[in-house]
C-alpha cells in the first residue's frame, strides 16, 4: 500500500468500527426509561441486544453469497445505511415494535460489515493483519464504550430518551461519505469457494463454538450491567459510565494483545491470561460487586476485549488466501454471534426467575472456566497444515 493508502486503510478501519456497537450499548443505559415508556419487561427488553446479535449470526452465514453479490464496496455501504435508517427511527419513533424491528435493522447492517471486514483486513494489511485485528476490534469496543457514555448525557440535554438512541444516525453517516470517498474495498467476485474447504469441517464448528462462547459475556455485560448496578442503587449515569469504563480496558486489551500476538504463531497463552481476567471479574461480580466494583469491570473488559480480537485471529490463522479466510471468519461470526445472542435473553430470563443476576454470573463463569480447558486444543501444530494456499 502507499502512504496515503495505508493511512486511509487504518482511518477505515477506525472509522467502520466505531459503528457497529452503538446499536447495542446505547439501550442498556436508558433501559429503565425504555421500559417505563414502553412497558417491556426484563426478558422482552433483552431482544433489544439480543436480536441485532441474531441477526449478526444469521447474515455473517450468508456473507459468501452477500459477497459474490454485492462486494465489499456495496456490502459494507449497505450495512452503513441501514445503520443510519435504524438509528434514524429509533429517533423518531418510540413504540416497543418501532425498537424491536431497527434492532433488526440495525443488527443486519452491522452484521454485513463484519461479514466483510475481515478479508479485508486480510487482503490489505496481509504483514500486519494482528495489529489491524487489533485497531478495529478496539474502535469496535470504543464506540460501544463512547455509546453507553454519551446515549444518557444527550437524552438528558434533548429530554428524551430516544434522542439518546437516535444520535448514532451521525458517525454512521460521516462513515458512509468517508467509504464513498476512499476507493478501498474489493468488487464483487461471483467465485464462491467454501468456507469449510481444505479444512476439516470439526475443526470449523469448534473454532465457531469457541469464538461464541469466550465472546458471549459481552453481550450480557452491554444489555445488564448498568441494570445491574441500578438494581444495587447507583443511578443512571454511574452505571452507564461503568460500562464505559469497562470499555477503556477493552480498547487497552484489543490493542495490546493482538501486538503481543504478532511476536508468534501460539495465540494459547494470550487467550488463556484473557479467559482468567474474565473469571475473576464474574466472580468478583458474583461475590463482591460493591467492593472494587472497578477492578471487576476493568478485568471484565479487558478480557472481554482480548477475546473478540484473538480469537477471530486465530480463525484467520487458519488459512492464507484472504477471501477464505474471510468466508471463514464468517462462518465462526455466524455461529458464535448466534451463540451470543442467547446471552443477553438468558440472563434477563433469569433474572426474571430470580429476582436477580446473580445466576447470571454464575453462568458466565462456569463457561469461561470450559473455554479455558478447550483453549489447549488450539496448537498451531494441528492447523499448519491447513494454511498451506490451495
Amino acid at each position: 500500500m502507499t502512504l496515503n493508502k495505508s493511512l486511509a486503510g487504518w482511518g477505515l478501519l477506525v472509522v467502520l468500527g466505531l459503528n457497529l456497537r452503538p446499536i447495542l450499548s446505547s439501550i442498556s443505559p436508558l433501559l429503565g426509561e425504555i421500559r417505563l415508556a414502553t412497558g417491556l419487561s426484563f426478558q422482552s427488553s433483552a431482544l433489544l441486544t439480543s436480536l441485532p446479535v441474531v441477526c449478526m449470526g444469521l447474515v455473517a452465514l450468508v456473507g459468501i453469497r452477500v459477497e459474490a453479490q454485492l462486494g465489499e464496496r456495496r456490502g459494507i455501504a449497505l450495512g452503513l445505511l441501514m445503520i443510519l435508517l435504524a438509528c434514524l427511527v429509533r429517533w423518531l419513533l418510540g413504540q416497543a415494535p418501532a425498537l424491536l424491528a431497527t434492532a433488526l435493522l440495525g443488527g443486519a447492517g452491522v452484521a454485513l460489515i463484519q461479514a466483510l471486514v475481515p478479508a479485508m483486513i486480510k487482503r490489505q494489511f496481509h504483514h500486519r493483519v494482528p495489529l489491524a485485528m487489533g485497531v478495529y476490534s478496539a474502535s469496535l469496543m470504543g464506540g460501544g464504550g463512547l455509546a453507553a457514555l454519551l446515549s444518557p448525557l444527550v437524552a438528558s440535554h434533548f429530554q428524551h430518551w430516544q434522542a439518546g438512541l437516535g444520535i448514532w444516525l451521525l458517525p454512521a453517516l460521516g462513515a458512509l461519505l468517508l467509504w464513498a470517498w476512499l476507493p478501498l474495498g474489493a468488487a464483487k467476485n461471483r467465485q464462491v469457494t467454501a468456507p469449510l474447504q481444505g479444512l476439516r469441517n470439526r475443526r470449523a464448528w469448534l473454532l465457531a463454538l469457541y469464538f461464541g462462547l469466550v465472546n458471549c459475556g459481552y453481550m450480557s455485560m452491554v444489555a445488564w450491567l448498568p441494570a445491574y448496578y441500578q438494581q444495587l442503587g447507583w443511578g443512571v449515569l454511574p452505571s452507564g459510565s461503568l460500562l464505559a469504563f469497562m470499555t477503556i480496558f477493552q480498547v487497552i486489551a484489543a490493542l495490546l494483545m493482538p501486538a503481543l500476538a504478532q511476536r508468534g504463531i501460539d495465540r494459547r497463552p494470550l487467550l488463556t491470561i484473557s479467559l482468567l481476567a474474565q473469571t475473576v471479574g464474574y466472580l468478583g461480580l458474583l461475590l463482591a460487586p460493591l467492593h472494587y466494583p472497578h477492578l471487576w469491570v476493568a478485568l471484565i473488559g479487558f478480557g472481554l476485549g482480548a477475546c473478540f480480537a484473538l480469537s477471530l485471529l486465530l480463525t484467520l490463522d487458519h488459512r492464507h488466501d484472504p477471501r477464505e479466510a474471510g468466508q471463514l471468519a464468517a462462518f465462526v461470526q455466524g455461529v458464535g454471534f448466534l451463540i451470543n445472542a442467547v446471552s443477553p435473553w438468558m440472563t434477563g430470563w433469569l433474572r426474571e426467575l430470580t429476582g436477580s443476576f446473580v445466576s447470571a454470573w454464575v453462568v458466565l463463569s462456569v463457561t469461561v472456566i470450559a473455554m479455558l480447558v478447550v483453549t489447549r486444543v488450539f496448537s498451531p501444530a494441528t492447523y499448519r497444515s491447513a494454511t498451506v494456499p490451495g
